[in-house]
């Protein structure tokens, strides 16, 4: 059964165009075997950027075709040799935005879980010089959920917010969403150190967030979008027990000091 925190979809952002103001922004899609959805999301893409936007799509050592599906379409594709996690993609694509001098990175979904028209609302707050990390929110006010299986939603609503922000003192709605955007500066701060070996699956991403908190810099959250696809396909390959503790596991182990 749907469930939907709105009646009616979230209202599409101005064109990305718009809102660019001479930034240069990479748009990152980290995908494994997502062949049968990577076609939607890049459709999508393609009505909602303009040409001086680059996007990159970093292929985790698929097997279904995922990098040549998207090469046909002239995405700029990185693709692992073998499989080595979520967080290694993210590396990634962040050693080549600063490789080539990208001021804000954003990052997105393979499985089309989000969508890319609302690109432009992440964006803002950096361009305006408000924010230096931009977290989407399924969970704010005129944000959208649907078909989150009810064991999902707990943890992504109320467990791991919850944690974070008891442990950074700042109050988040939804510190699990991999839709976000992030200026370059962050990412360059040497005491951000995205090499360690234990970030190469889901733990990347949160050690980001918790580490953008901490070290003070501007971090705020805009209403997203994050829909399902429906029950008859596979919406995540994340294990029910080990993924969720990759997750969860940086917040122990960086607010009780025992990981930089």
């Amino acid at each position: 059964m749907t469930m939907s925190t709105l009646a009616e979809p979230i209202q599409r952002s101005a064109p990305l165009a718009r809102c660019r103001r001479n930034a240069r922004i990479l748009v990152v899609v980290c995908a494994y075997n997502e062949a049968s959805k990577l076609g939607h999301v890049f459709d999508r893409l393609s009505d909602c950027i303009d040409g001086g936007t680059e996007l990159l799509l970093v292929d985790d050592a698929s097997t279904d075709g995922t990098t040549a599906l998207i090469e046909k379409r002239g995405c700029r594709t990185i693709r692992h040799r073998r499989r080595r996690g979520a967080g290694a993609c993210v590396r990634t694509a962040i050693r080549y935005a600063l490789d080539h001098d990208y001021d804000i990175l954003v990052f997105m979904a393979g499985n089309d879980k989000d969508r890319p028209e609302e690109i432009p609302r992440l964006l803002e707050p950096i361009l305006q010089g408000e924010a230096d990390l931009v977290q989407g929110s399924r969970y704010l006010p005129d944000a959208r959920w649907e078909n989150t299986p009810f064991y999902r939603r707990i943890a992504t609503q109320f467990i791991h917010p919850t944690l974070f922000s008891w442990f950074t003192g700042k109050k988040m709605t939804d510190t699990t969403n991999g839709f976000r955007a992030i200026r370059r500066e962050v990412l360059e701060d040497p005491r951000i150190d995205l090499q360690q070996d234990w970030l190469d699956r889901y733990e990347l991403e949160p050690y980001l967030l918790f580490k953008t908190v901490r070290l003070g810099y501007r971090v705020c959250e805009v209403p997203v979008s994050k829909v399902y696809p429906a029950k008859r396909m596979v919406y995540t390959k994340m294990r029910p027990l080990t993924g969720w503790w990759s997750i969860i596991r940086p917040i122990f182990l960086l607010g009780l000091g025992l990981r930089k």
